[in-house]
C-alpha cells in the first residue's frame, strides 16, 4: 500500500527489503537519531533491523500495525506508523522519525496529516495520540501544527540511551476535531 503525501513524498507500507535502508540510515546517524529514539542503541547490526521489520510485516492479524517508510523521490528518508492500536476503543498512537538532512521541510507534518486521514477515514478510528519528549521541540511542533491538543505530561515516560528518563508530552486528536 502507498499513500501519496505530495508530488515528492510518499508513504510505502513496510517490506522486508526496506531493512537495509533503515539500518544504514540508523547506523550513519546514530548520534542524531539516538538522542530521542531509544531503539537506536539496541540496533547494532542489520539483523536487529531485519527482526523489527519481520515482526511488523509478519505480525498476526490481531497484532498488525500499519508502518510505512517515508520516501522522497522514492529514496528512503524515515519511518512513520501506528503503534499500540486498540481496535476495540478505536484509538492508536503515531510514531515517526526522519533522517537529519530531511528535517525542517514539513515532511513529517504532511505525512502525519495524511496518516491521520487514513486512520479516521479508512480505519474508522476515533482517537490518535502522539507522544514527544518534552525537550524535543522539533517533534512536538508537529502535533501542534496539526491541531492536536496537549493533554498532559507523562512523567519519566521514556528511558533514553543517555541513561536518563525523559518526560513525554501527550497530544491527541479526535475524529470530531477534524
Amino acid at each position: 500500500m502507498t499513500i501519496e503525501v505530495d508530488s515528492e513524498i510518499e508513504l510505502k507500507q513496510l517490506e522486508p527489503s526496506d531493512a537495509k535502508d533503515i539500518f544504514e540510515t540508523i547506523d550513519l546517524q546514530r548520534d542524531y537519531l539516538g538522542r530521542w529514539l531509544p531503539f537506536v542503541a539496541q540496533t547494532k547490526d542489520i539483523s536487529d533491523t531485519e527482526k523489527f521489520v519481520d515482526s511488523v510485516v509478519n505480525a498476526s492479524e490481531d497484532q498488525f500495525e500499519y508502518v510505512f517508510t517515508i520516501r522522497k523521490y522514492n529514496q528512503f528518508i524515515g519511518l512513520i506508523g501506528f503503534k499500540d492500536t486498540d481496535k476495540q476503543n478505536k484509538k492508536t498512537e503515531i510514531g515517526y522519525w526522519l533522517s537529519e538532512k530531511h528535517q525542517k521541510q514539513g515532511i513529517v507534518t504532511k505525512s502525519v496529516d495524511k496518516l491521520c486521514d487514513f486512520a479516521f477515514d479508512k480505519l474508522e478510528l476515533n482517537r490518535i495520540q502522539i507522544k514527544c519528549a518534552v525537550q524535543n521541540r522539533s517533534s512536538s511542533n508537529i502535533p501542534k501544527r496539526l491541531g492536536f491538543r496537549l493533554e498532559g505530561v507523562e512523567r519519566q515516560g521514556e528511558w533514553l540511551s543517555d541513561g536518563f528518563y525523559t518526560d513525554l508530552e501527550i497530544y491527541s486528536k479526535l475524529k470530531s476535531d477534524n
